[in-house]
């Protein structure tokens, strides 16, 4: 992440940095913003990038919540604050009304395809949506289910932290007794959602009872 300045200033920043740039460069610039955050100020800056023929990709992290200030609702979620049914907003419907032509909703935990749909989009000569759509873990009404936690085989890992820079509360770091440092998961939080056995390079994360 090159800049983070204040809230839906992505787009923007997107916005002008791809006029500074070469054609080619261009599409290196990616546009990263919550769901809540796309509703409360990112619709105009998505509107003023197809109007000026921006040629950058835009990220949507749909979550299904405003998690960033203590997890509230919004009108992408179906639910007011109140917890009642609400109308959900269609984020991708809202994208093409401003004029976007190109909309890819992905799952997040679907490492590779994820990655193939960014590569994809990033090369377009134009602007275009991604949006990575799966419940935040920590809202009740979505309950996930949890499945067997992951463990790392210590004499696999080469200690890369690849899987730390998921940000996953479950992983942790640790030294060996030989003063190895190695990924360990915490058994407590992990729910076995097998994000960090696909950003393994070396295979050292899998199921406890492999």
């Amino acid at each position: 992440m090159d800049t983070c300045i204040c809230m839906g200033a992505s787009i923007g920043n997107a916005t002008g940095l791809s006029k500074l740039l070469s054609s080619e460069e261009q599409r290196q610039v990616v546009a990263v913003i919550g769901d809540s955050t796309f509703l409360h100020t990112g619709i105009n800056g998505l509107m003023d990038m197809v109007y000026n023929s921006s040629s950058s990709t835009v990220v949507i992290l749909d979550n299904r919540i405003t998690a960033m200030t203590g997890r509230q609702e919004n009108p992408s979620s179906g639910y007011t604050l109140m917890g009642a049914d609400s109308y959900r907003v269609d984020l991708e419907q809202l994208c093409r009304a401003v004029g976007v032509q190109h909309v890819k909703v992905v799952d997040p935990y679907q490492v590779a395809a994820t990655r193939q749909v960014l590569k994809e989009e990033m090369e377009r000569p134009e602007v275009s949506v991604v949006i990575a759509r799966r419940p935040c873990m920590l809202v009740k009404r979505d309950p996930v289910a949890r499945k067997p936690a992951v463990t790392v085989d210590i004499d696999r890992c080469t200690g890369c932290r690849a899987c730390l820079k998921l940000g996953c509360p479950a992983i942790e770091w640790r030294t060996t007794t030989e003063g190895k440092g190695v990924a360990h998961i915490n058994s407590l939080f992990c729910v076995g959602c097998g994000l960090c056995n696909q950003v393994c390079n070396v295979d050292a994360i899998g199921d406890i009872n492999e």
